[in-house]
């Protein structure tokens, strides 16, 4: 059965293919060898036309109709909340399986949310739509699994420092420009952000909540405990944007039931798969955005007990947003629901 499972070649779609997540996935599609027979990119009216490269051919952009999943094994989708919740049931009922990277589906009782590292089983249980992770949550709770497999996690503060990636191609946009206008000693313009970005911090990502915290900082909470299976887990979450393109960083202070000092948890977090541990300070030597970036692992650093909490943990995380924050992801659950043969 795995043998046949391996040799099966499947319809792919991408929706969304022209943004800064869809080109992202079309090179890691290559990149991993996925097994394709045919590959189906969409996208706004407004993209519908281009041509996009792939494998060295062109392949035409086209605008999602009536019957544009006929014969689609999986649909990627990486689009606004409002094309997933219209496109995703469509597709599910073409038959096909959809692996999603918007907010709309993450939390819904009946759609897996999956890191493949941390909870692949839940793969088994999908009814046709799988969710991917914000972008924020995926790495920590990489960090935070191996952790909880050997002493319990009982609570978790974290502050984010995400990239502008994270927003899309316009904010990149926006901070080159605005780094520019800084520059030259002129005023920028926000547009994407409230607030100017360029050689600046926002603690504000999302739109804010009648607690004071914001969507984001909500995603990041409720989505580790579905992942981690933890419903009671106790999260605090602060989320900031950074001036930085790619890769997204978290400072993590964890509470256990027991003590755990720094070497056993660098033991723990070396072992476990999709991390590389950075941690050896008289060389200054921690995770980096600019290091993370174009890499699909996930970085840990600074790894140290809480001074303040006998049964605390401190460390520091990096990934790319754009890969293992979402692309790679996507294709991982696929990969995952191949070898499970639950496509």
């Amino acid at each position: 059965m795995a043998e046949q499972a391996a040799e099966k070649r499947y319809n792919v779609a991408v929706v969304g293919a022209t943004g800064i997540v869809g080109q992202q996935f079309l090179r890691i599609l290559h990149d991993r060898a996925f097994p394709l027979r045919a590959l189906t990119l969409f996208a706004s009216k407004r993209s519908a036309g281009t041509t996009i490269e792939y494998g060295g051919q062109e392949i035409e952009v086209q605008e999602i109709g009536p019957r544009s999943f006929a014969g689609v094994d999986l649909v990627f989708i990486s689009a606004t909340d409002d094309v997933s919740r219209t496109i995703a049931p469509l597709a599910v009922e073409a038959g096909a399986v959809v692996i999603d990277d918007s907010g709309v589906w993450r939390m819904e009782q009946h759609v897996p949310l999956v890191v493949p590292e941390v909870n692949p089983a839940d793969v088994d249980d999908h009814e046709g739509i799988l969710a991917i992770p914000n972008c924020s949550t995926t790495p920590i709770a990489l960090a935070l699994a191996p952790l909880h497999d050997v002493n319990p996690v009982q609570r978790v503060i974290v502050s984010t420092y995400q990239s502008v990636s994270g927003t899309g191609q316009a904010a990149v946009k926006e901070l080159t420009e605005q780094t520019r206008r800084v520059l030259e000693n002129q005023r920028p313009s926000p547009h994407v952000y409230p607030h100017q970005i360029a050689h600046n911090l926002l603690p504000e990502i999302g739109s804010f909540k009648d607690d004071g915290y914001t969507s984001e900082e909500w995603k990041v909470s409720a989505e580790l405990r579905k992942i981690m299976h933890l419903p009671d887990l106790a999260v605090s979450a602060t989320c900031v944007r950074v001036p930085v393109y790619v890769g997204h960083a978290a400072a993590v202070n964890v509470e256990m039931a027991n003590a755990m000092d720094a070497e056993e948890a660098q033991t723990v977090l070396r072992e476990a798969a999709g991390i590389v541990v950075q941690d050896d300070p008289t060389i200054s030597l921690y995770p980096q955005p600019i290091t993370a970036a174009g890499r699909d692992d996930v970085f840990i650093g600074r790894i140290r007990q809480d001074s303040s909490h006998r049964n605390g943990l401190v460390f520091w995380v990096v990934g790319d947003n754009l890969r293992k924050g979402a692309a790679t992801n996507a294709l991982q659950i696929a990969e995952e629901l191949i070898k499970r043969g639950r496509i």
